[in-house]
């Protein structure tokens, strides 16, 4: 029976990364699914714990174990000959790394594999690594055999990004890509060597259309992660990393002036202090933080504090077709644990590509460009993960709430869509309007403006366009209020602002069903931020009801209790 199936060998096949490929794969039938490694006890109890039922993303794979799986023993420092043509694999996957710690034999693995005619992916994230293998491409295409490196979230889920936004542009000036892992997510010993190879040293990258040296894990951006209709990440600096993407970048686009990768961690604060420990080799004052690495791995483990959620994003900024500037940018959300199987979602796609007879062409490359974001897209419908990309164009704008929705805005139901439809308008209706009790509460609602409350009450919205924000000026039977919305900027980029007075409030707009509902992310008073346990909440949504725009507004805090609450609908006139 085994002879019948497709016979793959994961190298670290019970590690971090190479675990996780092997639950992604464990469904699958037609696959000899071969867990290697130099210890083969570790093996043995991978292929046990893999077999035994479990809840949740570490269920993948033990809960309908269809592949034909086996623990066995790999050396990659031993005879690689004789155990490969032992093992008889048809693909081998090198998931152990790091990468960047394979010396001058770094490829043996992969010469190996092409001398027998096997054919070889991996999921580097090393540049020198991943940018080299092109040298064995003549070997591996005179051998039938093919041979993909960085089949991993850089470069091969990034570029995958990127293929789909660039169509819009006809010249691309600036690239920027980052991944903010969950601060709950145990990340691997290998990973955190990987990194700190490179912490305060040069790492490459281009400025103004020019090689240049950035710093690692110092030179630093602020984004928010908010792929379209999700309640984005909360903002953070991503460090600068040496990615593969950043070798590969310049030989895609040749009108390309910056490019950047990043990683963004949390709590900022532990970051802030790796970056400081970067900036000490960068001084020379400490020779590398790799002695440092497993007490950095510890020290992340210990404060695994904030969102169970982590995130990637891909920015594309330039020129469009008609000669205007466009920024365009690709968002990811990955709920839960499901986050750490990005970097293998690849791999998965790949052997399943395979064992429908969809080949790579031959030869030793970049996996770069191999794979297509539909294959991606496919794959994360088995987990909580979620992305999307919005554009831009910023001499003709998109009205304000299409413009932060992106390609969700695509989910809103017609009346909701045309009420944000933008430009100069006027919407009427009813409303019903309930007031708070408390003090303080009704010395909020006075100070804004809010509406007494009443049964049946008439209401008309007057839109202005100023701008880059809208004018909101509300009448509830004759008691008028204002306020002005807008998408924040800096650090809030990605949010819907609205502005009461002196208080900004900053709200995620996040589709749900027939509804849209605005999640609040932050406030600020006279622009100082405001601690969010404190900030006014409440279930604030729209939603379409027999054709009609409907709305249901909740504002209240811990200090306050509710303030006011109006529900009714509008039709726009």
């Amino acid at each position: 029976m085994s002879e019948d199936r497709f016979s793959l060998l994961i190298i670290g096949g019970y590690g971090t990364f190479g675990g996780r490929l092997a639950r992604l794969l464990g469904d699958e039938p037609r696959l000899r699914l071969l867990v290697g490694g130099r210890s083969l006890e570790k093996a043995d109890d991978f292929v046990a714990d893999l077999r035994t039922p479990k809840d949740g993303a570490e269920g993948l794979g033990s809960n309908n174990l269809g592949a034909m799986v086996q623990a066995v023993s790999f050396d990659r420092d031993g005879d690689l000959t004789e155990q490969l043509t032992r093992l008889r694999p048809h693909l081998v996957v090198d998931a152990s790394g790091p990468f960047q710690s394979f010396g001058k034999d770094a490829y043996r693995v992969v010469e190996a594999c092409i001398d027998l005619g096997i054919d070889y992916a991996d999921i580097a994230d090393s540049t020198g690594f991943v940018a080299g293998i092109g040298g064995l491409d003549a070997a591996a295409k005179a051998k039938g055999t093919f041979a993909l490196s960085g089949l991993s979230s850089l470069p091969a889920l990034s570029f995958a990004a990127l293929d789909a936004m660039t169509p819009h542009f006809s010249r691309v000036d600036t690239v920027a890509a980052g991944i903010a892992p969950s601060a709950h997510v145990k990340i691997g010993l290998n990973v955190v060597r990987a990194i700190s190879s490179y912490a305060g040293r040069q790492v490459p990258v281009l400025r103004h259309g020019q090689p240049a040296s950035g710093r690692g894990l110092i030179d630093a951006m602020r984004v928010t992660v908010a792929p379209p209709g999700v309640k984005p990440l909360r903002s953070r600096k991503f460090l600068l990393v040496d990615a593969p993407d950043l070798k590969l970048l310049p030989a895609r686009f040749a009108d390309l002036k910056s490019s950047f990768t990043g990683v963004g961690t949390e709590p900022q604060v532990l970051q802030r202090m790796l970056s400081l420990a970067a900036r000490l080799v960068h001084l020379r004052l400490l020779p590398s933080l790799l002695p440092f690495a497993r007490l950095l791995q510890r020290a992340s483990h210990a404060f695994a504090v904030g969102e169970h959620r982590g995130g990637m994003f891909v920015r594309v900024g330039g020129v469009d077709h008609a000669g205007k500037r466009l920024s365009c940018g690709w968002h990811l959300i990955a709920e839960g644990d499901d986050g750490p199987f990005i970097p293998v979602i690849g791999v998965d796609a790949l052997v399943r590509r395979l064992l429908t007879g969809v080949r790579p062409e031959n030869g030793a490359r970049p996996a770069a460009g191999e794979l297509q974001l539909a294959d991606f897209e496919a794959a994360f419908q088995r987990f909580s993960i979620t992305s999307g990309i919005s554009m831009e164009n910023e001499e003709t704008p998109l009205p304000l709430y299409q413009r932060i929705l992106g390609s969700a805005w695509e989910r809103l139901p017609p009346a909701l869509a045309a009420l944000h439809a933008g430009g100069a308008r006027v919407a009427s209706g009813r409303a019903r309007i309930e007031r708070g009790g408390g003090l303080l509460a009704r010395i909020v609602a006075r100070a804004i403006g809010f509406p007494k409350a009443g049964e049946d009450v008439p209401v008309t919205v007057r839109f202005v366009r100023d701008g880059d924000r809208e004018i909101w000026t509300r009448d509830f039977g004759g008691m008028v209020f204002r306020s002005w919305q807008a998408e924040a900027k800096g650090r809030d980029r990605d949010l819907l602002a609205e502005v009461f007075g002196p208080f900004r409030v900053l709200m995620a707009l996040v589709p749900d069903g027939e509804k849209l509902r605005l999640v609040v992310r932050g406030w600020r008073f006279l622009g100082i931020p405001l601690p969010m346990f404190l900030a006014p909440g409440g279930d604030t949504y729209e939603e379409e009801r027999d054709g009609r725009f409907h709305f249901h507004v909740e504002i209240g805090g811990r200090l306050t209790g509710l303030v006011v609450r109006y529900t009714g609908w509008l039709v726009v006139e």
